[in-house]
């Protein structure tokens, strides 16, 4: 594309791969384990026992299977990457005898959703509608998601926002570090424009900066410290214990690109 960033078709092409390179792993979807596993911490919070929830753009069902660990829910994972739902499917069997939840997974469009309406309690959407290419595809992502969910229902929405990537480069650029850059398969969301876009369908109840510490600690703290040292350490690595340490304190300020927008379906 014109602007540098990945087409459509590009950024399918790249999923396959992490589904392919990955397999079980968390790093399928993320690397940076840390966050997500902050980011199954805090959503897990709005999950009840005895609802149906959706996890729309699931990858390999490593943070699904976790949800069903810990609440007795029935949900569905949908993923548009066949090799991730392969995957999804394949763990399955050795973790269900663990499980509170019932799961299962299959392939899904977010933008072409096939659920009725009003299906769920609550949808859950990590890291999906920036990989949607455009404004456009958002938006009608976005509408599958509120249209397949109950009146009262959530939306537990984690996605990076570029608020936060600019106010963390701003905090690094302060301090001599370079820009991080968007990556080229993701189109950051601006979350005022994302909130008015949604309304009055939804109802912001919390924005939750829940990964600023980490960021802070990992993005600044940790690549000063290297710089200032010396130290032949990659500030890059997600499984260090650095990471660990910062992921376990509590959130403070508002440099997370990756944050947690909680709404209310009308």
């Amino acid at each position: 594309m014109s602007d540098g960033k990945f087409s459509l078709e590009q950024i399918r092409e790249h999923w396959t791969r992490q589904a392919l390179e990955h397999g079980p792993s968390p790093a399928a979807s993320w690397s940076d384990v840390g966050v997500i596993e902050m980011e199954i911490r805090e959503i897990s919070r709005y999950m009840v026992d005895g609802e149906r929830v959706l996890d729309m753009g699931c990858a390999n069902g490593y943070s699904t299977v976790q949800f069903a660990a810990q609440k007795r829910i029935v949900i569905r994972g949908l993923d548009l990457i066949p090799e991730m739902i392969a995957e999804a499917r394949a763990r399955l069997p050795a973790v269900e005898a663990g499980l509170r939840g019932v799961v299962d997974f299959d392939v899904g469009d977010i933008t072409r959703l096939s659920d009725p309406d009003d299906s769920y309690d609550k949808v859950v959407v990590i890291r999906v509608v920036i990989n949607l290419g455009d404004w456009r595809r958002q938006l009608q992502g976005l509408g599958e998601c509120i249209r397949v969910l109950k009146p009262g229902g959530l939306l537990l929405l984690s996605e990076a926002t570029l608020q936060g990537w600019r106010r963390l480069n701003t905090f690094r650029r302060e301090w001599g570090l370079s820009d991080i850059p968007m990556p080229p398969f993701n189109r950051y969301v601006d979350q005022e424009e994302l909130c008015k876009a949604v309304a009055p369908r939804l109802e912001l109840l919390e924005l939750l900066d829940f990964a600023s510490t980490y960021y802070v600690g990992t993005r600044v703290l940790k690549p000063l410290l290297a710089q200032a040292l010396g130290a032949a350490v990659d500030v890059a690595n997600p499984r260090m214990e650095w990471n660990r340490w910062f992921a376990q304190l509590p959130a403070a300020g508002d440099y997370g690109t990756q944050k947690l927008f909680v709404f209310r379906k009308a």
